[in-house]
């Protein structure tokens, strides 16, 4: 058997070290951000073109502002507002549009983003084909990867969403292990792919139902606000935007939460149900609100 004499034994050791290092920074480069200390307000970061890309969520459905383009303003244009701020001539393009399914997101958003050259894109997609019944998150997960490294690929910082932890919600509680798979395949992807986490499932904020517009599928004004609040984050920008408070809980009476529950089942549900019958969407003939800067 060969024995290593002292200076071989140094150059494997030395070796071993440097293999380590490699694979560190390896690691570090394709691994999501890590919060930081707390950014200071004012503090100049380096994004100048920023598009959204999504569904109802980064729409911003349920946070109604009738002078906003759509109608609506949502996390979106609020962590747009607070980039702005320090950005002398920041850009904003929001292509999302409510009840697309992952699919139609790639195929239709994907390609007029990244011909505006953005240096930041959020995407948030899969969460309608989660709710639906029979979804296979693997399969989401293995449509979304290459159009997820053709983002990143681009040199723009990228933030995926993952789902909310349903369990506090009557409605959506029964699909709350298959957003939990989906949602490991996406920190699987943003590992791989360099791009970062918002992290909605460890958001316990919006567990909080009043937090939640009356269709019960929606974030109201305080919840797009605890969104934007978290991309801030994320991104290490420091941000003016309040966190929600809802104030005390008010007890609500059986009976009065059944007839609640009555109201949204014809106002919402069953709008909901025949669309899926029909085969249509509730944005089959909604366009993008800010399809350029």
């Amino acid at each position: 058997m060969h024995e290593h004499t002292a200076d071989e034994q140094s150059v494997d050791e030395q070796s071993v070290d440097e293999q380590r290092r490699m694979s560190t920074d390896d690691d570090r480069a394709h691994a999501p951000a890590v919060e930081g200390p707390d950014p200071v307000p004012g503090t100049v970061h380096p994004w100048r073109r920023y598009v959204a890309l999504g569904d109802s969520f980064t729409e911003g459905i349920g946070d109604p502002l009738p002078q906003a383009p759509g109608g609506h303003r949502g996390w979106a244009d609020r962590v747009a507002d607070a980039l702005a701020e320090t950005a002398p001539h920041f850009a904003y393009a929001n292509l999302a549009v409510r009840g697309r399914l992952l699919a139609r997101i790639l195929d239709e958003q994907v390609e007029p983003a990244l011909a505006l050259q953005p240096d930041l894109i959020t995407l948030s997609a899969g969460g309608n084909d989660v709710i639906r019944p029979g979804a296979d998150p693997d399969a989401l997960a293995a449509r979304l990867a290459p159009a997820l490294a053709r983002l990143t690929d681009s040199g723009a910082t990228v933030v995926l969403f993952t789902g909310v932890d349903v369990a506090f919600s009557p409605v959506f509680r029964s699909i709350r292990g298959r957003v939990a798979i989906y949602n490991e395949h996406l920190r699987v992807l943003a590992a791989r792919t360099g791009a970062r986490i918002a992290d909605q499932w460890g958001l316990t904020a919006v567990h909080d139902a009043r937090l939640w517009s009356a269709d019960r599928l929606h974030l109201n004004e305080l919840g797009h606000r605890e969104i934007a609040r978290m991309v801030l984050g994320v991104l290490g920008v420091a941000t003016t935007i309040p966190p929600a408070e809802p104030g005390p809980r008010v007890p609500v009476p059986w009976r009065s939460a059944r007839v609640d529950d009555l109201v949204w089942a014809r106002d919402y549900f069953a709008p909901w149900v025949v669309r899926r019958l029909r085969g249509t969407s509730s944005g089959d003939h909604v366009r993008p609100k800010r399809p350029r800067f």
